[in-house]
Parts: C-alpha cells; sequence; structure tokens
C-alpha cells in the first residue's frame, strides 16, 4: 500500500513539474517562480520514485543463480 502511496505521489510530482517547466518556458514576464517550482517538483518526483523503487526490493527473499 504505501509503495502504491510513493508511486502516485511521484507522479503527481512529475506532473506538476512538468507543468511549471512549461509555464515558465511560456510566460512573457520573465517570472523565475515557475522555474523555482518546476525544480522543487521534479526533486520530489525523483524521491518518491526512488522510495517507489527501493520499496520494491524485497531484502529477505534472495535469490541466488545456483537455485
Amino acid at each position: 500500500m504505501k509503495d502504491m502511496l510513493y508511486a502516485l505521489l511521484g507522479l503527481i510530482a512529475a506532473a506538476l513539474a512538468a507543468y511549471f517547466f512549461y509555464n515558465f518556458q511560456h510566460d512573457k514576464a520573465g517570472n523565475s517562480n515557475y522555474l523555482i517550482i518546476g525544480i522543487i517538483c521534479a526533486l520530489v518526483a525523483v524521491v518518491f520514485g526512488g522510495l517507489f523503487m527501493f520499496g520494491k526490493v524485497n531484502r529477505h527473499d534472495e535469490i541466488h543463480i545456483t537455485e
């Protein structure tokens, strides 16, 4: 359940990062707040993606090549 929450939050943060990067590119006033928020959202997406992938690794059940 926790892994799905990390995946969902990572996807939402990635979508928000894409939205803010798009707004930064098409902003006529040159507002850099969109860029800063986009970078923060991208970092949050990477963190949640890492937590999701780290949760998929099962440290107790190791499968060896000899089995």
